[in-house]
């Protein structure tokens, strides 16, 4: 992977680290005022944060096939936070939590962009000619 295209992973992947950790925090100090499934608990939502945040951080390790894998499944942790809104209405979630909720979406679908942009598009993985 060329140095610029790194360079673009680590921002998007810093990006999303933040904004994942800014409103898993949250979703686990406010869990009262969350719409979520009843079984969810506090640690539930801080050990998510960490093995998918581990996850991507792997990402950026090792062989192509391996990080894609890696960096795709982390790309989940800011994908599924509109699944919030499946125990919901619009109006049950503050200004505050509709704002993390979409900064999550927005920077993992960054992460995911990445790795078809990389992989599919730019091969990366395919030997220099």
């Amino acid at each position: 992977m060329r140095n610029s295209n790194q360079t673009l992973l680590l921002l998007f992947l810093i990006a999303s680290i933040v904004s994942t950790n800014l409103h898993y925090t949250d979703n686990a100090t406010f869990i009262q005022n969350y719409p979520e499934p009843d079984w969810i608990t506090v640690s539930d939502i801080y050990a998510t944060w960490i093995g998918m945040t581990f996850m991507g951080i792997l990402g950026t390790q090792g062989q192509f096939w391996i990080s894609y894998f890696c960096l795709t499944l982390y790309s989940f942790t800011g994908l599924s936070s509109p699944a919030h809104y499946f125990y919901g209405a619009l109006s049950d979630f503050s200004i505050k939590m509709h704002a993390l909720i979409w900064l999550d979406l927005l920077t993992g679908a960054f992460v995911l962009s990445f790795v078809v942009w990389s992989g599919f598009i730019l091969r990366e993985w395919q030997p220099e000619e």
